[in-house]
């Protein structure tokens, strides 16, 4: 199955950098989001996109609101998020977790690591 990735980061140095990883595990088609409340846009104009990696700390809408809408949503609640975050302690992960994100890296991480990720969420989709 293609994938097709929303990246969701106010950083766009860190947008770059797992679209980088991304690119260089085989997939190629992915759209961009500065914040939770664009990343909701992006969705319903394209409601192709098959995975969604979303930061956690983002102005407007954070990346933990930002999953709550999608699992909220009808037509994306099944879409599989995996979370790309600083926040690495054990309540965060778990608040993550219980917001339905399928999956949880914490920065720094290596491509490696979100090919492990991707490849865990998809094998239990």
């Amino acid at each position: 199955m293609s994938l097709k990735f929303l990246v969701v980061d106010d950083s766009i140095t860190m947008r770059r950098i797992v679209a980088n990883s991304l690119k260089g595990l085989g997939y190629s088609e992915l759209l961009e989001a500065g914040d939770g409340k664009e990343a909701m846009d992006v969705l319903n104009a394209n409601r192709d996109i098959t995975f969604v990696i979303t930061d956690w700390n983002m102005p407007n809408v954070s990346g933990l609101e930002l999953v709550k809408g999608i699992r909220a949503h009808a037509t994306y609640n099944k879409v599989p998020i995996l979370m790309v975050t600083t926040r690495g302690v054990k309540e965060d992960i778990m608040e993550a977790l219980a917001a339905k994100v399928n999956n949880y890296v914490v920065k720094p991480f290596t491509p490696a690591i979100l090919k492990e990720k991707i490849e865990q969420i998809m094998a239990s989709q």
